[in-house]
């Protein structure tokens, strides 16, 4: 009785690790036999007043959201022993070297959680430049940011992960981490629940993906981007321009993959056939013109013009468009640098 006792107070797994400039890592073996690769894990941390150990106990979503409001609520803080005399106060070096966080680039829009998560998200940053990139370490900070800062109100929320989102394109843009596009895409865009900053968040998912020559992922994001775009009501056309204008600002100076172009070009030519009013036609006609199609745009402002009254004040307005379209070159796209046999499955 008394070896089956002591065989049950074996513990799972048991070693001896070491803390790090970088922290503590869960040793490998431990990592493949708890957690699922792809899987959010969260912990309750805590120290008991003895401080002779740390534990980590497992928490579901709902006990996080629950404990997290909890701890802000009575946090305690951490006492420091006071100086000694004649001791100075160290500080924290200035990081002079290196790529720095874009603040400004980050928060568009001002949320309530604002100051508390830029420390947060300031740690990650110069967790993703160290070398070698603990990336889960990373990210894990990232995910805590999202995760304690919840509010009730879709609004702040939605604002909340734009502002992460922008961080994080930072990262991949100043670290080369391409593949957390995908993240983005899966963890972050569907929880903004605000109809232009979810449109706004697509968006920027379109230009990075463009920058990296990620063209199936960006060819997905456009059309999320039209998907958005079509559910307006036809009495919402300012901010349906509104909306193609900004995708054509993202896509117009870029190299495209054909999807991308029969994607733009039936979508500009479904509203270009669809509206009543002229001056939303033209503007059609005139995103056309900047991604370079130019034999569409023409076919369309001919159209206006066939169709428009002598005496209509556009009629001038559209002659010259006409007259501008019909000299404008029609450029041959050029070969395309795109491999798609040697992209498929290189994420």
């Amino acid at each position: 009785m008394e070896e089956n006792q002591n065989s049950d107070d074996q513990p799972f797994f048991e070693e001896v690790i070491k803390k790090t400039k970088t922290g503590i890592t869960f040793p490998k073996d431990l990592r493949e036999s708890l957690f699922e690769e792809d899987a959010d894990v969260y912990f309750r941390l805590f120290v008991p007043k003895e401080k002779d150990k740390i534990v980590l106990e497992f928490l579901s979503e709902e006990q996080v959201k629950e404990i997290s409001e909890k701890l802000k609520a009575k946090k305690p803080k951490v006492k420091k022993a006071p100086l000694t005399p004649g001791e100075k106060k160290l500080t924290t070096p200035k990081k002079t070297t290196g790529p720095s966080p874009a603040w400004g680039e980050y928060f568009v829009y001002d949320f309530d959680a604002k100051e508390k998560i830029i420390p947060i998200l300031e740690s990650a940053f110069y967790k993703f430049a160290e070398t070698p990139l603990h990336l889960e370490d990373a990210m894990g900070r990232v995910k805590y940011a999202l995760v304690s800062f919840l509010s009730p109100t879709k609004t702040e929320n939605a604002k909340l992960y734009f502002s992460v989102e922008k961080f994080l394109i930072d990262i991949i843009e100043k670290f080369n981490q391409p593949n957390l596009l995908d993240w983005i895409f899966e963890k972050i865009i569907p929880h903004v629940e605000s109809k232009f900053l979810y449109e706004q968040a697509l968006l920027e998912l379109v230009e990075a993906s463009l920058r990296f020559k990620r063209w199936e992922k960006a060819e997905i994001y456009i059309f999320y981007v039209l998907k958005n775009i079509d559910s307006y009501s036809k009495s919402e056309m300012y901010n349906i321009m509104n909306s193609f204008k900004q995708l054509v600002k993202k896509v117009k100076y870029v190299e495209r993959s054909d999807k991308i172009d029969i994607l733009l070009k039936e979508k500009l030519m479904e509203y270009g056939d669809g509206v009543e009013d002229v001056d939303y036609k033209i503007q059609i006609i005139e995103f056309l013109e900047d991604l370079k199609y130019i034999e569409l745009a023409y076919d369309l402002a001919k159209k206006v013009q066939i169709n428009l009254s002598p005496e209509s004040m556009k009629i001038e307005e559209i002659r010259k468009i006409v007259r501008r379209l019909h000299t404008t070159p029609i450029e041959s796209k050029p070969e395309s640098s795109m491999d798609f046999e040697e992209d498929v499955g290189d994420d």
